[in-house]
């Protein structure tokens, strides 16, 4: 289908195999550069290491016409790309952000990343080279089977590949190269944010929405092709500290009171039917995710997680109620609990203005894809945007197996990010000035 903005602007939008190729050097570049956060660290950025990226992201950017690309003293890299639009024009279309997240996992290695390219795959499983127990396998990666004949990226299976999101990184690069290759293509001002800490959930805690500048954004961050990503989890923290009394083991007896004990207890006295192994869907969850003490104190934290805040206060109570229980069987543990707000589902704010979702949809429709709407069941840099009035929904990036040494990506499929990325900046100036 062919759609004319001032006589320029033709769909689907396509990159030639060059562009491709750039891509995944782009990309294959990105991975190779330790950027991990610390969910232990106060700093901002939490790791000192995502700032090398981000560093070689504000000189190529630089590189790629964007003049005022700079990373601030929290490791934020912004950058601009002025809008080509004549006259009058220009003022009526919104400024669009794109963003993507510099850090990885900190859960699973993530230095010394060897990606490795395999071209033409012809289906059946992967070996990864690093560790030969490690096999991506068609039965149990679902999507590998839809990438039959793609150039499929994964780590050597020792260490995370960082496609999550150093895919998004690649794709944003991307589209900044393909407009400054292609000034035909008419396209409003255009706001580049790449973001420190992300998987710490702390994303957007210096992040300067003023400074940034756009009206509406999309992140770079999902998974599969074709989804737009408008649903979060409501998340909130727990820190529950059971206190204990520690005397010698050998004269303990009638005297001592085991934190590390209580704390046992209370795990294993979770709800079966709340925790993130035996749910999926919209299910909410409690997940104790890290334990650490001694006899005296032990600490253990929690993420809370629904698609609803009715959810969330249903499982805080679960905690509760658990809680109280331990008191009772532990006779002179001190337990206490704190509840965080961490963020809220996404969905509730963007209800407010449809259109940051639905041009996403026509633009993956005007590419020849098949749009979904999916709820992630995590969240994204968007939700907190989306809360500080930045409407920002997530594009899918291609990643697969986030977080794992089997992670991997397509090329294709970040390709077809891209391109759809482009794609999306013309709606918004057809829908502007229509």
């Amino acid at each position: 289908m062919a759609c004319v903005v001032e006589e320029v602007a033709v769909y689907p939008v396509r990159f030639t195999s060059d562009e491709k190729k750039a891509l995944l050097c782009r990309f294959l570049r990105y991975v190779k550069i330790n950027t991990q956060s610390d969910e232990n660290s106060t700093a901002s950025p939490s790791t000192e290491c995502q700032k090398d990226l981000a560093r070689l992201l504000v000189t190529e950017l630089i590189e790629l016409g964007c003049k005022d690309a700079r990373m601030d003293e929290w490791g934020y890299v912004y950058g601009t790309i002025a809008a080509n639009l004549e006259g009058p024009s220009a003022s009526r279309v919104p400024a669009i952000g794109l963003l993507a997240h510099l850090d990885t996992y900190f859960g699973t290695k993530g230095d010394n990343v060897r990606p490795q390219v395999i071209e033409h795959y012809e289906g059946g499983d992967l070996r990864l080279p690093g560790d030969p127990t490690q096999v991506l396998r068609p039965e149990t990666e679902a999507n590998l089977g839809r990438c039959k004949g793609h150039t499929i990226i994964t780590s050597d299976g020792t260490t995370l590949l960082g496609a999550d999101d150093k895919a998004g990184i690649a794709e944003i690069m991307s589209v900044v190269a393909y407009l400054q290759a292609h000034p035909e293509f008419k396209h409003g001002r255009i706001c580049i944010a790449f973001t420190p800490d992300e998987e710490v959930g702390r994303g957007t805690e210096h992040f300067d929405r003023a400074a940034f500048g756009a009206d509406f954004a999309y992140t770079l961050d999902g998974s599969d092709l074709g989804e737009v990503e408008d649903e979060t989890f409501c998340a909130d923290s727990a820190l529950v500290t059971i206190e204990g009394l520690d005397v010698h083991p050998g004269y303990a007896k009638g005297k001592m009171v085991s934190a590390v004990r209580a704390a046992s207890a209370l795990v294993s006295h979770l709800p079966e039917a709340h925790l993130p192994e035996t749910t999926e869907g919209r299910e909410s969850y409690l997940h104790p995710y890290d334990i650490r003490g001694d006899v005296t104190k032990v600490e253990v934290k929690f993420l809370v997680r629904a698609f609803e805040v009715e959810g969330i206060k249903a499982r805080e109570n679960d905690l509760t109620r658990l809680l109280e229980w331990l008191g009772r069987q532990f006779s002179g543990v001190k337990v206490t609990v704190t509840f965080k707000e961490q963020y809220r589902n996404m969905k509730y704010k963007l209800d407010e203005d449809p259109r940051v979702v639905e041009y996403a949809f026509e633009a993956i429709q005007r590419q020849g894809l098949e749009p979904a709407r999916k709820a992630i069941r995590g969240g994204t840099d968007g939700a907190r945007l989306s809360y500080m009035g930045l409407l920002t929904p997530n594009i899918w990036a291609g990643g697969q197996s986030f977080h794992s040494v089997r992670e991997w990506v397509s090329l294709e499929w970040m390709a077809a990010a891209a391109e759809t990325t482009v794609a999306l900046l013309g709606v918004w100036v057809e829908k502007a000035l229509g």
